[in-house]
């Protein structure tokens, strides 16, 4: 199966194991939510609508969470999967948030537009070194001045006795948490997929393509938020 069969076939239980298999949730995605938030606060003073491009959006985990915090924005979600953008769309069309849904790859063009914000969680490391420097460019490149990228991301440990780490404390803690063997042997099946980069080398990438105030404000062993902001 290809990634986009993966994550397809379990659109309907994705959120449901988030908390397990996200062992520092709340800390992760909230961080993700504070990074993003400003920029998104500052075109609503300005009387504009904020723009948030959520990449790899899945089921809209995280365009939720900014839609709950910062009530008024308009979400654009990209993603390959069809039924976990299904899954998004009657979440947001629930809670009355305005939003479109592009169906697309992340090494595909981005929609036409400029963005207060760009965001994406859980996503970007299923593309190689040069996927992820030549989709963060384009990024990039779609904010307004002033406007933020935001990657809550699963990251390569900075060398393989380190990375090896990283997976030891993972699988015990799901394990602690109440992930069944067979909810873990699914996620390391989609795990097969995944090419992490570490956050140093992603972090420079991000300074490479212009962005400024580039920072990791979040780490948790393999997960990791980091972003910067447009000049």
């Amino acid at each position: 199966m290809g990634v986009v069969d993966v994550f397809d076939a379990v659109a309907g239980t994705y959120d449901e194991a988030r908390r397990r298999l996200v062992p520092c949730f709340d800390s992760f995605y909230g961080t993700a939510v504070q990074v993003a938030a400003p920029p998104l606060r500052a075109a609503l003073a300005a009387g504009r609508t904020p723009e948030v491009l959520d990449l790899g959006a899945g089921t809209g985990l995280l365009s939720l969470l900014l839609a709950a915090t910062v009530p008024g924005v308009r979400l654009t979600l990209v993603d390959a999967a069809p039924a976990m953008l299904a899954r998004a769309a009657d979440q947001l069309r629930a809670r009355s948030v305005p939003h479109r849904t592009v169906r697309a790859d992340l090494v595909d063009p981005l929609p036409p537009g400029r963005y207060d914000a760009v965001v994406s969680a859980l996503a970007i490391h299923h593309l190689d070194d040069d996927g992820k420097r030549a989709l963060y460019r384009r990024a990039a490149g779609a904010l307004v001045p002033g406007g933020v990228f935001v990657n809550a991301e699963q990251v390569a440990g900075p060398n393989p006795a380190l990375d090896r780490r990283y997976d030891e404390v993972w699988t015990a803690r799901i394990t602690e948490l109440g992930s069944p063997p067979e909810e873990i042997a699914a996620a390391r099946e989609r795990m097969r997929h995944d090419r992490p980069s570490s956050v140093a080398d992603q972090c420079r990438w991000l300074t490479e393509v212009g962005l400024a105030d580039v920072d990791c404000f979040f780490k948790e062993w393999r997960f990791a938020v980091f972003g910067g902001h447009a000049r």
